[in-house]
């Protein structure tokens, strides 16, 4: 059985950036390194910032410091170096088609027009990593969907990312353990 040991959150470098939807994968790794204190050092290595956690077993946690269509790259070195499969890959990203609030757990899947999962599907050549996809909501009209994704969420909307970032953190110990299932079913329940 597979368990989770690489988390990657998909964002865009730089202070222009931090506070933008498109980011809400870095968010997620923030809280989970200040929730167990570890510190994320920049690796040109696997050009991200990265860090170590052992518990039972090793879990590596990375931000690409490339550009969310590059952010592949990153992934595939970290992957290829510590031996780690793509069904062992869990990717945290914004996703547009679930409400603000909710987030959603599955395995493979197509990129649905995400730039940075075109990337890593590409880098990895399969689409059989996990997706943990933070529901950042759709601005109603696909030609908006680009300035929406690069702004700042209004404060009620960064409220509930903020509830489903912790809500998707009360299964972190089911994914390092593989316990997709019951993942899925506490995540979704919520």
């Amino acid at each position: 059985m597979s368990k989770i040991k690489l988390f990657v959150g998909l964002g865009n470098p730089g202070e222009n950036y931090q506070k933008t939807r498109h980011n809400a994968g870095f968010w997620w790794i923030d809280f989970i390194a200040a929730n167990h204190k570890l510190t994320l050092k920049n690796s040109s290595k696997f050009i991200g910032s990265f860090a170590k956690y052992t518990e039972d077993s090793d879990h590596y946690f990375l931000k690409p410091s490339t550009f969310m269509n590059e952010s592949g790259r990153s992934i595939s070195m970290l992957s290829k170096f510590y031996k780690i499969e793509p069904e062992e890959i869990l990717v945290i990203h914004d996703e547009l088609d679930i409400e603000v609030g909710n987030s959603k757990l599955k395995l493979g899947g197509g990129h649905g027009g995400h730039n940075g999962l075109k990337s890593i599907i590409s880098s990895l050549q399969s689409n059989n990593f996990w997706r943990l996809r933070i529901g950042i909501g759709h601005p109603g009209d696909k030609d908006l969907v680009s300035d929406y994704v690069l702004n700042k969420p209004t404060k009620d909307e960064m409220s509930s990312i903020e509830t489903s970032i912790y809500n998707s953190y009360k299964v972190f110990s089911l994914l390092t353990a593989g316990e997709f299932e019951k993942a899925m079913l506490n995540l979704h329940s919520n």
